[in-house]
C-alpha cells in the first residue's frame, strides 16, 4: 500500500525557494513504520468485514457483527398508492408493535409422556388344585387267586395355591406363585388281591391241601386201612369228614 501523498500548500512556493516536503517525509522512521503497519491492519480488518457480510448474504444468516435496536436501523420508506393518504410510522412504534412469543407453561412432549404412563396393578389370586390319591395292593390268602377287593377307598386331596398377578393396562403380564399349602391330605386306596389256589375236582374242599375224595382217607404212615392216604400237615377248613384231625387243633396228619 502506497503512503498518502501530501499535495502541499494550495499556492506555489515563493520564487527561488525549494518546496517543503510533505508530512510523511518529515516524520521520523519509527513514525513511518507505525503508519504503514496501521494501514495494513486497517486493510485486513476491512477485508474480513466485507468477507463476513458476503458469506452471511449467501447463506441467509444474519450478520453477527450488527448490533443495536430496531430504532437505530434505517427504516424503509412506505410508498402509498395514488390518492391514498400517507401515514408516518415511528420506528419505535413499529418495534413495540411486534408480538412477543411466550413459551407455553406445559410443553406438548410433557403432556404426551404423562398420558403414555402405563397403569400397573398387583393383585392376589387363590386357586385350588387336586392331589390324586395313590393305590396300594396287598395279598389276601382267603380270596381266590386273582380276585381283587377294595379294602379302603381312595380319596383325592386338595392343595391351595396363592398367586401374585400383575396386570398392565388391564392385561395380565406376570403370575408368580407365592404360597402352596396342602389343605386336605389324600387317602391311599388299598386293594386286596387273592392268592388262594382253586382245588382240583379230585381234592376234597374241606381241607387246605389236596385230600383225595374217597370212601375213606387215612394219614399216611398211620394205622388206617385206607383205601386212600394223605401226607400231612393238612389244614381243616371245613368239616373233618375223614377224622384226620384227632386232637382237634385244626391241623391233620401232623
Amino acid at each position: 500500500m502506497q503512503p498518502p501523498q501530501n499535495p502541499g500548500p494550495p499556492y506555489p512556493p515563493p520564487y527561488g525557494q525549494a518546496p517543503r516536503p510533505n508530512w510523511f517525509r518529515r516524520a521520523t522512521p519509527a513514525s513511518r513504520v507505525a503508519v504503514i503497519l496501521g494501514s495494513v491492519a486497517l486493510s485486513i480488518l476491512l477485508l474480513c468485514c466485507v468477507g463476513t457480510a458476503i458469506v452471511g448474504a449467501l447463506t441467509g444468516e444474519p450478520e453477527s457483527s450488527k448490533t443495536g435496536t430496531a430504532a437505530e436501523e434505517p427504516q424503509q420508506p412506505i410508498l402509498a398508492a395514488p390518492g391514498e393518504p400517507t401515514e408516518e410510522v415511528s420506528p419505535i412504534a413499529e418495534a413495540s408493535s411486534a408480538p412477543l412469543a411466550t413459551p407455553s407453561s406445559t410443553p406438548a412432549s410433557a403432556t404426551s409422556s404423562a398420558a403414555a404412563v402405563p397403569v400397573v396393578q398387583v393383585t392376589t389370586v387363590t386357586e385350588r388344585a387336586t392331589i390324586r390319591h395313590g393305590e396300594r395292593t396287598v395279598k389276601d390268602s382267603s380270596l381266590a387267586e386273582g380276585k381283587r377287593v377294595v379294602r379302603t377307598k381312595g380319596v383325592n386331596g386338595v392343595r391351595t395355591l396363592t398367586y401374585e398377578v400383575t396386570t398392565t393396562d388391564g392385561v395380565r403380564t406376570a403370575k408368580k406363585l407365592v404360597k402352596s399349602v396342602v389343605t386336605k391330605q389324600p387317602v391311599t386306596q388299598v386293594v386286596a388281591v387273592g392268592t388262594k389256589k382253586q382245588q382240583s375236582s379230585n381234592c376234597d374242599p374241606n381241607y387246605s391241601g389236596c385230600v383225595p375224595i374217597a370212601s375213606d382217607v387215612d394219614c399216611a404212615g398211620g394205622s388206617g386201612n385206607g383205601p386212600a392216604y394223605v401226607s400231612g400237615p393238612i389244614r381243616v377248613i371245613g368239616d373233618d369228614i375223614y377224622d384226620l384231625d384227632r386232637d382237634g387243633d385244626g391241623v391233620a396228619c401232623d
